[in-house]
């Protein structure tokens, strides 16, 4: 059930850089959550799902991360697409482990060269080949993030990320 909705058109000034996309987009989420808190003071998020990368990024601190410590909200990163970090890559090998997700909710650990679970590989929707790539923002671990975004898909992409 929605409780609150906030849209602004913005101008967004800082180029796009590859891997700086926080610098670019959260003072605007910041300010979104700034303004839900003035307006409903009685609402405040449990926690925040973020279009992007939390540590699972190539300096280890994405969107997700970024925008977490600023709202000291916990905070997921939901990713359409996987980063290569820490020796991953869309290979044959992962495209095969993709293949096994076989029905909503299966997933499988993103384990890094360096031995590290950067994320989880979410098949969110039955009906999608393309998987969810989950990582952890700000004060919630990978298993908690993992069956929030699951909770929260009627479709591939989570619907307050969706909508």
């Amino acid at each position: 059930q929605v409780l609150y909705e906030d849209c602004r058109m913005v101008s967004v000034t800082a180029p796009y850089v590859a891997g700086f996309l926080a610098f670019r987009e959260v003072p605007f989420l910041v300010e979104a959550v700034q303004r839900l808190q003035q307006e409903e003071p009685g609402l405040k998020p449990q926690v925040l799902l973020v279009d992007g990368n939390g540590l699972l990024h190539p300096r280890g601190f994405g969107v997700a991360c970024h925008l977490g410590v600023l709202t000291d909200l916990p905070c997921v990163g939901v990713a359409k697409n996987l980063l290569q970090v820490d020796g991953l890559v869309r290979d044959d090998r992962h495209k095969k482990q993709i293949r096994s997700l076989q029905r909503e909710g299966d997933s499988f650990p993103l384990t890094g060269a360096s031995g590290r679970v950067l994320g989880m590989v979410l098949r969110s929707y039955n009906n999608s080949s393309k998987p969810l790539y989950i990582s952890v923002g700000h004060r919630v671990c990978l298993e908690t993030a993992v069956r929030l975004v699951k909770s929260c898909c009627r479709y591939r992409i989570p619907e307050p990320v969706r909508q």
